[in-house]
């Protein structure tokens, strides 16, 4: 039976293509030593004790790979399905990539995070096997009192500038920053230092990769270890991009209002983010392709093959390639990120 696929026979689990649907993942909480407790006002799924910086939201990473949490592929991981299934799940894009490439996350940084820089395509000395340069892009969800990003260098910053900086303590008078407000977007290029805490909550979407260099860290000691956290400064100072300059917000564009709100945040070579309000329904996917959908405010429901699927804040849901075009019917405002790839 051609269309017949074996999802585990461990656990005798089969569907076919057209059974393929939405779906949710559970988020993997982190911590980190800048973290607070504030994830729990955006998700359901009880998190640990201690600070929490993280919630991956869809990882396809061997040491934290995110897991289905609802249906007949509950407990398989977006790995197993994507190297089962590209044409499936990613449609046009299956040939292209070995995991999925993009990393979503939720940050509360209620610290400063470490002032850092990741790898672009011309550090490859620096890029484990496996791994690639990392831009990521950041739309701010809470803010405090004390919230503050800092998003590329001073103009006319030189090395050597920077290097003093270092060497005195003075690094953060040469860094570009401004105080976050709620809906805010940044797109932080790979190359380009940066920083952000104060009690602010952020969405967070970046390529595939776990590579960062530690510039600087503020003096902050990691209640868990008792010791100051290491750097890697040289990796850092080798990454930098110095021709980049200031980096501030986005300005979104509007690419409709009716029946709801949606707007482009991002448009990059690695993914495209839209940000999409209101009460009515409204479309969601495209044909032959995937999309991944993140709820950040409200909640509401998807219906595909005569099933509904809850889509609640905090959540994520993935539409593979298969299930194409979906209505998304909002319980009351609801506010979504739509996620895709670029073809």
């Amino acid at each position: 039976m051609e269309d017949q696929l074996v999802i585990d026979e461990s656990k005798n689990i089969s569907l076919t293509k057209s059974q393929l649907y939405p779906l949710q993942f559970k988020p993997i909480y982190q911590y980190r030593p800048w973290g607070g407790r504030r994830l729990a006002d955006l998700l359901t799924e009880p998190m640990p004790s201690g600070p929490i910086g993280e919630a991956w939201l869809l990882s396809d990473r061997e040491d934290h790979a995110s897991l289905v949490a609802e249906g007949p592929l509950k407990g398989q991981t977006i790995g197993q399905l994507l190297r089962q299934f590209p044409e499936q799940m990613l449609g046009k894009l299956g040939h292209r990539f070995q995991r999925f490439p993009v990393l979503l996350k939720f940050l509360d940084a209620q610290e400063m995070l470490s002032v850092q820089v990741h790898p672009t395509k011309a550090n490859p000395n620096l890029l484990p096997a496996g791994e690639t340069a990392k831009s990521e892009a950041w739309v701010v969800l809470g803010v405090g009192a004390q919230s503050r990003i800092y998003a590329g260098l001073k103009e006319g910053t030189t090395a050597a500038d920077l290097g003093r900086a270092l060497a005195n303590g003075t690094v953060a008078e040469h860094l570009e920053s401004f105080t976050p407000k709620l809906g805010d977007s940044v797109f932080i290029k790979a190359g380009t230092v940066h920083s952000l805490g104060g009690d602010v909550v952020v969405f967070e979407i970046q390529q595939n990769s776990d590579v960062t260099f530690r510039l600087y860290d503020w003096g902050h000691v990691d209640a868990k270890t008792g010791k100051l956290r290491e750097l890697q400064v040289d990796q850092a100072m080798d990454c930098v991009d110095f021709a980049e300059g200031p980096v501030g917000r986005v300005t979104p564009l509007l690419e409709s209002a009716t029946p709801v709100k949606r707007e482009r945040l991002f448009d990059c070579e690695y993914f495209q983010v839209w940000r999409i309000a209101g009460v009515n329904p409204f479309p969601v996917g495209a044909v032959g392709l995937p999309r991944v959908l993140v709820c950040i405010e409200g909640g509401g429901e998807i219906k595909h093959s005569d099933t509904t699927y809850a889509v609640d804040k905090g959540e994520v849901l993935f539409l593979p390639a298969v299930v194409g075009p979906c209505t998304v019917w909002p319980r009351g405002a609801v506010t979504l990120l739509e996620i895709s790839l670029p073809e």
